[in-house]
């Protein structure tokens, strides 16, 4: 639970204008398709997600962090959608990296196949750049799309890592998103707002 600068109150509230339709024009009724993907595509979690350094601000006094799932998020939610047996994966190498391509087998039989592609990471850049390609090509199956509609986030510190304290408010951040309580477009964790925090 968030109080103080943190208060549901103090953060953006983003309305949607409702469309309407007039006169006689009727549309035949729509039927809802269920989610064949559901497991697949619910929202990640807080152990899910990697906040990665992206950059620090101009005066150096906070970075600036960024969401990820991890390989290990990817591995979990394909084994409990599919089975541990229903989908694969292939790497090919190209000249700056690796493209990726996960099969799956649906419950009615058919195959499906996606891919993607990423370039080589500066540490370990092989393996970086096939675990990238691998969780790039599971957003393209849904897996963590929610991530997109994240806010920007700060954290005031000088150094080029996350602090602790900053990792409870980045839970607490996944929470709110994922019960759709409304948040800001940018958001400032500072030391202060890690106190206010319920003690787990």
């Amino acid at each position: 639970m968030l109080s103080g600068g943190f208060t549901p109150e103090s953060w953006l509230i983003i309305s949607h204008r409702a469309l309407l339709t007039t006169g006689p024009k009727t549309f035949p009724k729509m039927t809802p398709k269920k989610n064949a993907l559901d497991t697949l595509n619910s929202p990640v979690r807080a152990e899910e997600i990697e906040w990665r350094y992206q950059s620090a601000t101009k005066d150096g006094q906070k970075v600036i962090v960024v969401p990820y799932i991890t390989n290990r998020c990817v591995m979990e939610r394909f084994d409990a959608q599919f089975g541990w047996d229903g989908w694969e994966n292939s790497f090919d190498q190209v000249e700056t990296g690796f493209i990726c391509t996960i099969t799956v087998t649906l419950p009615d039989g058919r195959r499906v196949s996606k891919s993607d592609v990423a370039s080589r990471t500066g540490i370990e850049p092989v393996k970086g750049g096939c675990s990238d390609a691998m969780k790039r090509c599971a957003v393209q199956f849904g897996l963590g799309r929610d991530l997109y509609r994240y806010p920007k986030v700060f954290i005031q510190t000088t150094d080029k890592f996350i602090p602790d304290w900053a990792n409870r408010l980045l839970d607490a951040l996944v929470l709110k998103m994922n019960q759709s309580l409304p948040v800001q477009e940018v958001i400032v964790l500072k030391p202060e707002h890690a106190k206010s925090l319920t003690p787990a």
